[in-house]
């Protein structure tokens, strides 16, 4: 299946699509049922029919150059492969591909590689190099860090000063520490020394998908509430948060620092304009979590809200390129 290069509009009415067409341009007013429909038919296709999943990367299209009411930001994405099976678009070429054809003109990198390699310093070089070689500026990368390694401190360093990302993201599910341990307090305080971006990553899939020796609990995120008071320069996006947190506890978290949320696992119909009643709307950000899911999830979850034309211009672009501007 070819890309369209149409770029879509920003209209959040929703529209008959049906069928594998539906995904060529998921601008074009597609609704529930209709993504549905499209996910169905793409599992037929032999460009999508990778075995062991049915998740995927789809976006809209735009330029890099002057930012349109369409563009997106997405903050949530990953290279390379997942732990226990493979994704359509965990090639770096094919997910470039699909996210430039899609609008997105910048993403947010980390590497699967950082969830179960113990060598994270030459997983962050691999994944600088990939966003150099195929993401022609679009790809930001997103260096990940491990307070409970011995030599996390220069993995911090390198981040900084040798790949020069903006961004680092955490795993404590998979890397095996509490938000209570005093190395993930020393690491809050010294990234934010660094002006980095810390991304936070709460889950990672659904636990009907996990590998049986991969069972990985969400983070309990109650201990940052006296974390960000004690650090107030961070700058910290929850990835993968709203499965499990929502309501006084998303609220609280967001009010007691600089904190940020991503879109890509907001439940329920009309969500995103019942996540801004909890949330302010500076603090949303857009994000796919590509390849683990079909980027129309995300993209659905904006046009079945009703949101203003200055509410799209902030979640899907304005949010995320004015935090990393503080970078």
């Amino acid at each position: 299946m070819t890309a369209s290069s149409k770029t879509p509009g920003c209209s959040t009415t929703h529209g008959a699509a049906s069928g594998a067409g539906a995904l060529d341009a998921p601008g074009e007013g597609l609704d529930r049922r209709g993504f549905l429909r499209a996910v169905v038919g793409a599992s037929a296709l032999p460009a999508l029919a990778v075995a062991g999943t049915s998740a995927s990367a789809r976006d809209e299209q735009a330029s890099p150059a002057g930012a349109s009411p369409c563009d997106i930001i997405d903050v949530n994405v990953h290279l390379s492969r997942w732990p226990s099976r493979r994704l359509p678009g965990d090639d770096t070429a094919t997910l470039v591909e699909r996210l430039r054809a899609r609008g997105v003109v910048q993403a947010w990198a980390a590497t699967f590689d950082g969830l179960l390699h113990k060598d994270l310093g030459a997983a962050n070089a691999r994944l600088a190099e990939e966003c150099r070689r195929h993401g022609t500026g679009m790809l930001v990368p997103v260096g990940v860090v491990n307070p409970a390694a011995p030599d996390w401190e220069e993995d911090l360093r390198r981040c900084a000063e040798v790949l020069h990302t903006p961004a680092v993201r955490l795993y404590p599910g998979y890397h095996g520490y509490k938000l209570t341990d005093p190395a993930f307090a020393r690491f809050l305080r010294l990234a934010a020394d660094r002006r980095l971006v810390v991304q936070l990553a709460v889950v990672m899939e659904d636990e009907r998908m996990m590998h049986p020796l991969m069972r990985v609990e969400p983070v309990e995120t109650g201990p940052l509430l006296e974390l960000l008071g004690q650090v107030p320069r961070l700058r910290l996006v929850l990835l993968n948060a709203l499965r499990t947190l929502r309501g006084k506890a998303l609220a609280d978290l967001l009010g007691a620092g600089d904190v940020y949320v991503e879109i890509s696992m907001l439940e329920t119909v009309g969500g995103v304009a019942t996540l801004l009643g909890q949330a302010p709307l500076g603090r949303v950000l857009f994000g796919s979590h590509a390849p683990c899911f079909y980027f129309e999830s995300a993209l659905l979850k904006l046009r079945e809200s009703p949101l203003s034309d200055s509410q799209l211009r902030a979640i899907r672009s304005e949010n995320a390129r004015g935090l990393l501007r503080l970078s």
